[in-house]
C-alpha cells in the first residue's frame, strides 16, 4: 500500500476530503507517507466522524460503533503518542491497528464457525485461509468499518449455532450499530426459533399430551423472537434518534462553533450542517423520520434499479465475478437439496433423527446462510452502487469463502490427492489442528493449501486458477487503485 501511493499520483477524485486544521509535523508527515493510502473514500467520513463527531447531515450514513472504537483507542492506548502525532494520525493509526486485529478475529470466528456447520475440517481451513486474502481485503486494512462487522457478524453467527442465544443477540446488536446491513441478521434469530418451533411441532406430533399448549409455545417463540430482533434494531433505532434531535430538534438552528474552513467547505460542496440557521432538512418532516435512508436516496442516488445505466457497465463488470459466485453457490445447493430447500428446513429429517447429519457445503445447516447471501446479493445488485457488491459480501456472509473452498476441494486433484483422513470430521480440539493442519505433508510450504496451489500454478484446474485469479487480482488491484483515490469497489 505504501509503495503504490508512493509510485501512483493520487486521482483527483469529487470525494469526501476535509481540509486539515493543523499542521502536521515530522511524524505526521512520516505516518501519512506509510499509511496514508488507507484513509481514502470512505474512510475519510470515519475518521472525520472519531475526531469531530457528526457534523455534516451526511455523516449520518456511518454508524458510530467503529468511529467510537477508534477515538476511544486513539485517545486511550495511543495516548503516550500525543506529542509526537496530532490527532488526525493518531486516528488513523488506530483504525489500521485495530482493523488489523479485527481481520485477524474475523478468520477465526470464520474458522470457529465452519468448524459447527459445516463440520469438513479441510473446507473449514481453507475457508479461513482464504479470508485472509479476501478480495475485499484492502477494506478489511483501511480505516473501514468491514473487518469490524465481520468479527461481530460472524461471531455471533457462531454463538447462535452453539445455542448461546443472549450472546449472540448481543453480538449481532454490536454490528448492527457498525453497519446497517447488520438488520438483516435478525433473520438469523427468526430462522432458529421457527425452526425449533417446527421440529417440536413434528416430535409431538404422536404424543401431543406431552406437549404444553400450542398457544404457550406461540407465545414463547413470538416473545422471544419480538425480545432478540428489537435489540438487534435498538442501536439503528437510537441513531436515527440521536441525528433526529442533532439536525431536526430546537436547537438544532443554534449557532456552533464550526471552524471556517469546515463552514466553507460545506458551502462549497453544498454539505448541510447541523446549525443551518433554524432551516430543517426535508426528512425531519416525515413520518418516520429516517436520515439514513434520506441520505443513501438524496446524496448517492440509491434506489431499486438506479443504477441500471450504460455508464456504469463498468462497474457491473467490476461486480460480476462475485455475483456469478454468490449465484452460483445457491444454484448448487437448491440442487443438492430440493426438498429442503422447499420445505424450508423445517422439516425433520430421518438423518437428524439419528444425529448422523451430512457435512460439507451441501449440508442442511448451511441453508440459512444461502438465503441469507443471496438476499444480500439480489438486493445488492439491483438497489445499490453494485461496485460495492465484493466488499458487501466478502464482510458479511461466509459464503463466499465457504462455497470458494468447497470447488476447490471438489474440483482441484492436487488437494484432493492429500489424503481423506477425517476430511468430513470436525477436529476434536484445536491443539490437534493446529499440530496437523490440513494439506499437511511433512513440507512446511504445503501447510497451507492456497500456498501449494500457487506454488503448482502450472499444475491445477482452471477453475481453480478462476477461484484463486479472482481472490488476488482483486486483492491487489484494491491496494493500487483504492490507496490512490482509483475507483474502487
Amino acid at each position: 500500500q505504501a509503495l503504490f501511493n508512493l509510485l501512483i499520483p493520487d486521482h483527483a477524485a469529487d470525494a469526501f476530503y476535509p481540509p486539515r486544521l493543523s499542521e502536521p509535523g515530522l511524524w505526521d508527515l512520516l505516518l501519512e507517507r506509510l499509511l496514508g493510502g488507507l484513509s481514502r473514500w470512505d474512510a475519510e467520513h470515519f475518521l472525520f466522524i472519531a475526531e469531530r463527531g457528526y457534523l455534516y447531515e451526511h455523516n449520518c450514513a456511518f454508524f458510530p460503533l467503529y468511529p467510537l472504537s477508534v477515538r476511544a483507542v486513539a485517545e486511550g492506548a495511543l495516548w503516550p503518542l500525543q506529542r509526537l502525532l496530532r490527532l488526525r494520525s493518531r486516528l488513523l493509526l488506530s483504525a489500521v491497528l485495530l482493523n488489523s486485529l479485527f481481520s485477524v478475529l474475523a478468520a477465526a470466528a470464520l474458522y470457529k464457525l465452519g468448524c459447527v456447520v459445516l463440520q469438513c475440517r479441510r473446507v473449514v481451513f481453507l475457508a479461513a485461509v482464504l479470508f485472509s486474502i479476501s478480495p475485499a481485503n484492502v477494506f478489511m486494512a483501511a480505516a473501514y468499518s468491514e473487518s469490524m462487522f465481520a468479527f461481530l457478524a460472524f461471531s455471533a453467527m457462531w454463538q447462535l449455532e452453539k445455542g448461546q442465544s443472549w450472546l449472540s443477540g448481543l453480538l449481532f446488536s454490536l454490528a448492527s450499530g457498525v453497519r446497517a446491513n447488520g438488520l438483516i441478521n435478525a433473520g438469523f434469530f427468526l430462522y432458529s426459533r421457527s425452526k425449533c418451533f417446527a421440529l417440536q411441532l413434528q416430535v409431538g406430533s404422536g404424543s401431543v399430551g406431552k406437549l404444553p399448549p400450542l398457544w404457550k409455545q406461540l407465545l414463547s417463540l413470538a416473545s422471544s423472537a419480538v425480545l432478540m430482533c428489537a435489540g438487534i434494531f435498538l442501536p439503528f433505532v437510537l441513531f436515527q434518534y440521536y441525528a433526529y434531535v442533532r439536525f431536526c430538534g430546537p436547537g438544532a438552528g443554534l449557532e456552533q462553533a464550526v471552524p471556517k474552513p469546515l463552514l466553507q467547505l460545506a458551502l462549497d460542496k453544498g454539505y448541510r450542517l447541523a446549525a443551518m440557521n433554524g432551516v430543517k432538512p426535508p426528512w425531519c418532516s416525515q413520518r418516520f423520520p429516517v436520515v439514513y435512508s434520506y441520505i443513501q436516496d438524496a446524496y448517492w442516488n440509491v434506489g431499486f434499479l438506479r443504477y441500471f445505466e450504460l455508464r456504469q457497465i463498468p462497474n457491473f463488470l467490476l461486480a460480476l465475478p462475485v455475483t456469478l459466485l454468490g449465484s452460483w453457490a445457491a444454484r448448487t445447493y437448491i440442487i443438492a437439496n430440493p426438498r429442503h430447500c422447499v420445505t424450508l428446513g423445517l422439516e425433520r429429517r430421518k438423518s437428524e433423527e439419528e444425529g448422523k447429519p451430512r457435512a460439507g457445503f451441501c449440508c442442511p445447516a448451511v441453508f440459512v446462510y444461502v438465503v441469507h447471501a443471496t438476499v444480500l446479493l439480489a438486493f445488492g445488485f439491483f438497489c445499490m452502487h453494485v461496485q460495492v457488491l465484493t466488499r458487501f459480501l466478502g464482510s458479511s456472509s461466509p459464503i463466499l469463502y465457504w462455497f470458494s473452498a468447497h470447488l476447490l476441494q471438489e474440483h482441484e486433484p492436487l488437494l484432493r490427492s492429500e489424503g481423506t483422513d477425517t476430511q468430513t470430521a470436525a477436529p476434536r480440539s484445536e491443539k490437534s489442528l493446529v499440530g496437523k493442519s490440513p494439506g499437511s505433508s511433512g513440507k512446511g510450504t504445503s501447510e497451507n493449501p492456497v500456498t501449494r496451489l500457487l506454488m503448482n500454478w502450472r499444475l491445477i484446474t482452471p477453475l481453480s486458477k478462476c477461484v484463486l485469479g479472482f481472490f488476488l487480482s482483486y486483492w491487489l488491484l484494491g491496494l493500487i487503485l483504492h490507496c490512490n483515490f482509483l475507483p474502487w469497489t
